[in-house]
């Protein structure tokens, strides 16, 4: 490991307060982390991390090397950024995350044309459905369905607002019947999404608004597992349009009470704030923003529930 990996290494393991996921995250083992960091403090003369079987903490000394380490490695990877930014196309690794829903629906249908306009950006997905810390995972562009981010050094940048509808299969409808208030949701079987409170569906009509306090027969943490169980007649989910637009379009799953609505989602586009934006991150920024603005899902996903609900 040359020295500035090792600088980048021992970065990784004070952002990310353990040996092992630094060693995960530049795919080193185990063995070869523990050398390198030693190697480090042995050159320097100096102890950067005090670590035991429990517990990882950065000496004071450590914590003015990371401070310097941390400024040049990004001085030199902006200088980089800007000397690849003049010669020529796009390239390297982006890296992607998003829930599997998003990158099912609305990331990898992209890709091909992404691709054919910057064949050197290869692109690395990370589908998963709880927030990756975009820093601590070398993330570029994560695809969230949130308002804000806590984090002031993340930029977000607004797609589209999606609504969540209640749905289920017409073979469940014809067992069960349609519950005509969200009070009768009580006595029908509800399918829970552990992302999103599956505990409570708060609506809101002509200004009122009401809690249903739910007990899922099914709970899982993946939207798409959620629709397979609604497609299959087990219940009535409650999922965001870009997750069930194709099965509403198709009659596979039939809205519900689509005069009570239920709290939107904002989908939007995270990236960390930058002097310089790499050039693979600013291009594929622009694409899935000029790809929202062209398709026009939210006008879509409304004209889908107009005279589908049950």
């Amino acid at each position: 490991m040359d020295r500035w990996a090792e600088y980048e290494f021992f970065i990784r393991v004070v952002e990310m307060g353990s040996l092992g996921k630094a060693a995960e995250a530049m795919k080193l083992s185990s063995a070869s982390a523990t050398r390198h960091l030693a190697a480090l403090e042995v050159r320097l003369g100096a102890r950067l991390v005090e670590r035991s079987t429990r517990r990882l903490s950065v000496t004071e000394i450590g914590q003015g090397f990371y401070a310097r380490c941390k400024a040049a490695l990004e001085e030199i990877t902006d200088a980089e950024e800007e000397a690849s930014q003049t010669s020529g196309l796009p390239s390297g690794t982006l890296r992607v995350t998003a829930s599997l829903s998003l990158m099912l629906h609305h990331v990898t249908g992209l890709l091909p044309g992404f691709r054919a306009m910057y064949p050197d950006v290869k692109v690395e997905l990370v589908a998963a459905n709880r927030y990756y810390d975009i820093t601590d995972n070398d993330v570029d562009v994560a695809i969230r369905t949130r308002e804000q981010e806590p984090d002031s050094t993340l930029v977000l940048r607004h797609l589209a607002t999606t609504r969540r509808v209640l749905a289920a299969a017409p073979g469940y409808i014809a067992r069960h019947g349609v519950p005509m208030s969200p009070q009768a949701l009580l006595q029908h079987d509800f399918l829970g999404y552990s992302y999103h409170n599956p505990y409570e569906l708060t609506f809101e009509r002509d200004g009122i608004s009401c809690s249903i306090a739910t007990s899922p027969i099914l709970d899982a943490n993946d939207g798409m597992v959620v629709r397979n169980a609604a497609l299959a007649g087990l219940g009535i989910l409650a999922q965001p349009m870009y997750v069930i637009y194709d099965d509403i379009v198709s009659g596979r799953l039939v809205p519900i009470l689509l005069d009570w609505r239920l709290p939107p989602m904002s989908i939007s586009l995270v990236y960390r704030r930058r002097k310089l934006i790499p050039a693979r991150t600013r291009v594929f920024l622009d694409y899935v923003l000029n790809d929202f603005r062209k398709a026009g899902y939210e006008s879509k996903w409304e004209a889908a529930l107009t005279g589908r609900a049950a």
